[in-house]
């Protein structure tokens, strides 16, 4: 019987200190991990479920491809649980290949947060309370948005002025908002 010995087995290596690294530090792959990429996969099936949650005026509105628009259209008509979710799997993969950010923009107008929405609002609201409270204002709005009806605008002003004076429901004051929000929307 033979007994080797450690410097003698084939499996063992002795590392020469003087010898070149085969692993190069630079040539490390800086790509995401697969937990990533898995993450991010499940983050566009959860974008498709909710394009599936929609109600039915909002999804008509919001802007799809048409093969993503059909599959979501199919999966909103589904009620058994493995079709139902088989049919979501598949609307993830069909928005692997779709960029999520204007949908999810879209979503988020929908939603209320939009940054750029609550901007339009506030603005909105602005105008109409400097439009009540100040009797200039109507000419500075209309220098800024000259496609605006005055003649109309001067009479909900007055209106509103008048429900605010006897403590009657605010449906000037609405409808001026209304009326703002229109014209910046073109704007």
């Amino acid at each position: 019987m033979t007994i080797i010995t450690a410097t003698e087995s084939p499996t063992v290596r002795l590392i020469d200190p003087d010898a070149e690294l085969e692993f190069d530090p630079d040539d490390v792959y800086d790509g995401p991990s697969k937990s990533q990429q898995k993450r991010d996969v499940e983050a566009l099936q959860e974008l498709g479920e909710t394009l599936v949650k929609l109600p039915a005026a909002q999804f008509k509105r919001i802007e799809l491809p048409e093969n993503l628009r059909t599959a979501v259209a199919d999966c909103r008509k589904i009620t058994q649980n493995g079709a139902l979710r088989r049919q979501k799997q598949y609307i993830g993969k069909i928005m692997r290949g779709v960029d999520p950010a204007p949908i999810q923009a879209q979503l988020d107008v929908f939603n209320g947060v939009s940054v750029a929405e609550n901007a339009k609002l506030h603005q909105s609201e602005r105008w109409r309370d400097k439009l009540i409270a100040e009797n200039d204002a109507l000419t500075l709005f209309l220098n800024a948005h000259p496609d605006a009806d005055a003649t109309h605008l001067r009479q909900l002003i007055r209106n509103a002025r008048d429900e605010a004076a006897h403590n009657k429901p605010p449906k000037a004051f609405r409808e001026i908002f209304r009326v703002i929000r229109e014209l910046l929307d073109k704007a």
